[in-house]
């Protein structure tokens, strides 16, 4: 590339963010970045789970985009409204944007509709709205039964719901009221975390069930019945519950699926190692993407891998611009923090690229780990804002 380049980013979460931080570290200022998203602010999503807790307040896990603009950055706030990878041209509320190389990290779209009844019955708590719901409803339940779901056997932070079961489920004990509340967790997917591979999935369905939540896997959820408070399977049993905390099913933006970015799936197929799509100049990382395995099922969604993809664009967007450098490729390392309660985590970690299955191992729940977490948000929001 010769001249001064345009980098468009779509989505202002963690791939996008890092992409376009990264990027104007590297570029001279004659390049523009520009990064666009719909939402004024960042919301550093590993930390909802604390919001349901009470340990953390909105204002402490969010950063206003605008900051970006004191490192060069151009923030644009508004509604994608269409996708021309061919010409690398994008809609913004009417505005047409030419770039020459276009990042989408638009994430995944909670389809809140997708299960009759689910979002009338339950808090989705994977939003910063849903978290600060389902935390006002938890504290007033007192006793009956307290039902977490997964609506679909994939999803992003495969971890979360099992740490939110574990959280909840120390909070009640904090509140001297475990005993009166029984908690059932209804899984879509056969074990926690199974693309970890076997060994940490029966891990953290130990840890789980230890705490005396009564795990019932391979529960696909049909239909929910809000009045009587029932929750209904595809395999034809039947559940109730007082209160209803619940992963939704996950899908790729409209915008993405309308430009025919998607595959069959419904996700962006790309190079697993450069994060390009089938779009000269066309790079997507993050959670709207789909990179599949040799075990069978596709790379997780998780903020750590769209990290670690936007440093590897940033790098060879930057090696294409200014003809130096040398190139960079993702290997599908990642890590997470599995919050079990009082105060303690484990710690799960490997490569996910492992063949012929990912070579994962998770550290035993400590305090340490725990703590390393809480230096990890606040380390975290300091250094990208």
């Amino acid at each position: 590339m010769s001249g001064a380049k345009t980098i468009l980013i779509l989505g202002g979460g963690v791939g996008g963010l890092v992409t376009a931080v990264s990027l104007r570290k590297k570029l001279p200022s004659a390049h523009r970045i520009i990064l666009v998203d719909r939402k004024r602010e960042h919301l550093f999503q590993p930390s909802l789970l604390w919001i349901l807790t009470g340990a953390r307040r909105a204002g402490q896990i969010i950063r206003p985009l605008a900051r970006l603009k004191r490192k060069g950055i151009e923030v644009l706030h508004g509604t994608v409204e269409s996708i021309d990878p061919g010409g690398r041209r994008v809609s913004i509320e009417g505005i047409q944007i030419q770039a020459d190389a276009l990042v989408i990290a638009l994430g995944a779209e909670l389809a809140l509709d997708a299960i009759p009844g689910l979002a009338e019955a339950g808090h989705a708590f994977y939003s910063l709205a849903g978290a600060e719901g389902l935390r006002q409803a938890f504290q007033r339940l007192e006793s009956g039964r307290l039902a977490i779901l997964t609506a679909a056997p994939a999803y992003k932070c495969p971890a979360a719901p099992y740490e939110a079961a574990m959280l909840l489920e120390a909070d009640l004990r904090r509140r001297g009221l475990r005993d009166q509340v029984q908690i059932d967790f209804h899984a879509a997917e056969p074990g926690p975390m199974g693309v970890a591979g076997p060994e940490v999935s029966k891990a953290v369905r130990g840890l789980v069930e230890a705490k005396g939540i009564a795990y019932h896997p391979e529960h696909q959820i049909a239909s929910v019945e809000p009045a009587t408070k029932t929750l209904r399977f595809t395999d034809g049993t039947e559940a109730t519950f007082d209160l209803l905390a619940y992963v939704p099913t996950h899908r790729a933006p409209k915008v993405a699926r309308e430009a025919g970015l998607v595959n069959e799936a419904g996700w962006i197929p790309v190079d697993r190692h450069t994060l390009q799509t089938r779009f000269e100049g066309v790079y997507a990382i993050g959670d709207v993407t789909t990179i599949p395995l040799k075990m069978g099922k596709p790379l997780p969604k998780a903020g750590v891998f769209a990290h670690g993809q936007a440093e590897v664009v940033a790098r060879n967007l930057a090696l294409a611009i200014l003809g130096h450098g040398s190139p960079a490729a993702f290997q599908g390392h990642g890590e997470c923090f599995v919050e079990t309660g009082d105060g303690r985590a484990a710690l799960g970690r490997g490569n996910f690229y492992g063949e012929p299955t990912p070579q994962v191992a998770m550290r035993a729940p400590g305090i340490l780990w725990h703590w390393a977490k809480v230096w990890f948000e606040k380390f975290w929001l300091w250094r990208w804002f």
